[in-house]
């Protein structure tokens, strides 16, 4: 029985590090106005999914809250793969935020290094949204808006 868990374990983890390469893929492709939107729904997904009961399950429909593991990063990278960005920021933090908490207190040393780079791919949203709004107080200090 320990080997099976290991196997399902070890799925779930390869699972998870090749959705993650789509994810970031996805972040770098979005619009840069989505960038601090997108900021904002991650932080927003992830107080919500800390109020739930069960965090890790987060994004699972109620009636699969008994499986193994959640359906959140299924789902949110179904939506992250839209061609609306809108829809594709919503998946993405659906998908940071059920990731997030399904490998916070992980004891395997596979999953604790997935979280540590969901750690790093909140940081780079938080870098990317933070240049745009550079970007865009420079684009309009340098149109003449701006006179004291």
């Amino acid at each position: 029985m320990r080997l099976v868990t290991h196997l399902i374990a070890l799925n779930r983890e390869i699972r998870l590090r090749r959705q993650l390469a789509d994810i970031e893929r996805v972040v770098l492709d979005l619009p840069v106005r989505a960038h601090a939107d997108l900021q904002q729904l991650v932080r927003r997904e992830m107080e919500q999914a800390a109020a739930c009961d069960f965090p890790h399950l987060y994004g699972t429909p109620p009636e699969e809250r008994y499986s193994t593991y959640g359906h959140g990063p299924d789902i949110g990278l179904a939506k992250a793969r839209s061609e609306n960005p809108l829809i594709a920021t919503r998946g993405v933090a659906l998908w940071v935020a059920s990731v997030y908490h399904e490998t916070l207190d992980s004891r395997r040393p596979g999953m604790e290094e997935l979280h540590r780079q969901i750690l790093r791919l909140m940081r780079q949203i938080k870098e990317l949204s933070a240049s745009d709004r550079r970007e865009a107080q420079a684009d309009w200090m340098a149109s003449g808006r701006a006179t004291i």
